[in-house]
């Protein structure tokens, strides 16, 4: 059987599981370790909550955590699962519209009642759509969210909307809604946040949807940087393997100075 993490971190993984009425459906969060700035790790499309620790990326943070300086949580990716799987246009998007609800109003809570602080700011970070997902969590919510960690991110869903169109979307869509935020405690709270966006330039790597991120985000003054690795960097875990442990520092060591 394939170790994933070493045994001191396996002693530290916890799952807990309930039903969301809000997305009509059982739900899991993991964590890993005991102590430090909460880091939210989104997966994949169509990944579960464990996903992250098979793919090694919780691997990559072992050092973070054993220093108590990080404890990683993560959930299933519900949101993307319906979007490319789901036959049912309105359903992806009161899916996608739920899953925000649900990280706002019982992940993060389950997380600070985790951390025994009522008000501690999370981490977030993902790849692909799991970049999105982090990408609209510190956009709709800066007062929970201190930096947002995006790599190779897939931005732009409007095209499994399949023409179709539905209000609510534009609110779930940052690409849509931050071009629209006006002046107010939102917006403000953004200009003190940080949005770091590394992707590769290597096989399926979209380098513009990055670029079309930095440019809307930037238009309306919130912090972000795009890291462009090259071509030997291509849309897969080996290259948010090399990543996320790099940026996680990064932004520590901020936190910690």
């Amino acid at each position: 059987m394939m170790e994933y993490l070493d045994p001191a971190t396996q002693a530290l993984k916890h799952k807990q599981h309930w039903h969301s009425q809000r997305l009509e459906t059982d739900v899991e969060v993991v964590r890993w370790g005991s102590y430090g700035v909460p880091l939210l790790l989104f997966p994949t499309a169509g990944g579960d909550a464990e996903e992250v620790e098979r793919f090694f990326l919780v691997k990559q943070l072992e050092s973070f955590i054993h220093q108590g300086r990080l404890k990683v949580y993560s959930v299933d990716s519900l949101n993307g699962r319906s979007w490319v799987t789901h036959p049912d246009i309105a359903h992806r998007v009161w899916m996608h519209k739920q899953y925000d609800e649900f990280i706002r109003h019982e992940v993060v809570p389950l997380i600070r009642n985790d951390c025994e602080s009522p008000d501690i700011e999370v981490i977030t970070s993902g790849a692909s759509i799991g970049a999105l997902n982090a990408l609209i969590c510190i956009c709709r919510h800066p007062d929970v969210f201190s930096t947002a960690i995006c790599m190779s991110g897939t931005y732009d869903i409007e095209k499994w909307m399949e023409g179709q169109w539905f209000d609510e979307f534009y609110y779930y869509s940052p690409l849509h809604f931050v071009p629209g935020l006006a002046e107010g405690p939102q917006l403000e709270q953004l200009r003190q946040r940080m949005v770091l966006i590394p992707t590769g330039q290597g096989t399926n790597e979209d380098v513009e949807e990055s670029w079309r991120v930095a440019h809307v985000l930037g238009e309306k003054n919130i912090p972000n940087r795009v890291d462009l690795w090259d071509a030997s960097w291509h849309h897969d875990w080996v290259t948010w393997r090399a990543m996320l442990p790099k940026y996680v520092q990064e932004v520590l060591a901020a936190e910690e100075a």
